[in-house]
């Protein structure tokens, strides 16, 4: 196998409690997070030795070392001193600085498929580890389905497949406006306003165990993110349109991650071209708006 293409899942935050600041800077958190059916793609052909180069349909998108996909392609080598080379194409669709996870999924695609190219050298905890490595959000993408978070992001365990059943095929609609958020600023938000940002884990943990232990809780119930307040108080678009949207269309609005894509979970009656019509209103047209579905169980990573 010379050549492959992968798809490359978002993510989103069903689930963050953020619980306060490690002693090395990183935060504590935890987290639900599923994959949705929506995503990048991400080609792979084999290069000259230790090369690694990376082009993308989206001019916006740096393709130098500081991208994540170069990043983990040099890890991967490095890691099992595989002597070939790759170069990349990547499809983006997931914007960025949306809290989606769309360049840690790029990076765990590329994990991924040098591995293969490479013979399998490292079995999934291994790559588990070097993706741990290159961002906190990446392991969770080496994972066919919902995950639980904690430590930094790098601690995943997989949800049990009764509890993922209550998430597979949950309609949402993700909605992101024409401006990203800096996750590191994002954090830095959560310090300033310490400790009452933040949520101690025997709260988080007690918060997410009520979910888990209830067998009639919904996915609207699981909703949680301490970070809304922090990034909403700057960016107050994100809790201009939650007010209208409640007023409106009588629906929820959440942030996923540290933002700036929120998403509202779909029902059944619920009038999604409504929604699509406050958004529009409130962001203009430049917003992004896109109906999903989270991935409850395998998850089918190799693109069409």
């Amino acid at each position: 196998m010379d050549a492959l293409t992968l798809f490359c899942p978002a993510k989103i935050n069903l689930f963050l409690a953020i619980t306060g600041r490690r002693d090395d800077g990183f935060h504590r958190l935890v987290s639900v997070a599923a994959p949705l059916d929506w995503g990048d793609e991400l080609a792979i052909e084999e290069a000259e030795a230790g090369e690694f180069t990376l082009t993308c349909d989206d001019p916006r998108v740096p393709t130098g070392d500081e991208n994540l996909v170069l990043k983990a392609a040099r890890a991967f080598a490095v890691a099992t001193k595989w002597s070939g080379g790759a170069h990349f194409h990547l499809k983006k669709t997931v914007p960025m600085g949306a809290g989606l996870g769309g360049g840690s999924s790029d990076a765990a695609s590329v994990l991924r498929g040098l591995n293969r190219l490479a013979g399998e050298p490292l079995a999934v905890d291994a790559l588990s580890a070097l993706a741990a490595t290159i961002g906190s959000d990446c392991p969770l993408f080496l994972q066919p389905g919902p995950v639980v978070m904690r430590g930094r992001g790098e601690e995943i365990c997989r949800l049990a497949t009764d509890h993922a059943k209550r998430l597979e095929g949950q309609r949402l609609l993700l909605v992101k406006p024409d401006f990203g958020v800096n996750t590191a600023w994002a954090y830095r938000a959560m310090v300033a306003r310490a400790p009452d940002a933040y949520l101690p884990e025997p709260g988080a943990e007690a918060k997410l165990n009520t979910w888990l232990e209830s067998s009639d809780a919904t996915v609207e119930n699981l909703v949680f993110n301490n970070m809304e307040a922090a990034v909403w108080a700057k960016f107050v678009a994100l809790p201009a349109l939650a007010e209208g949207l409640q007023r409106e269309v009588g629906v929820a609005l959440h942030m996923s991650g540290s933002g700036s894509a929120c998403f509202v979970v779909l029902g059944p009656d619920t009038d999604e071209s409504a929604i699509r019509s406050t958004v529009t209103t409130a962001w203009g047209p430049g917003a992004l708006i896109r109906q999903v579905s989270i991935v409850g169980g395998e998850l089918n990573l190799k693109a069409d």
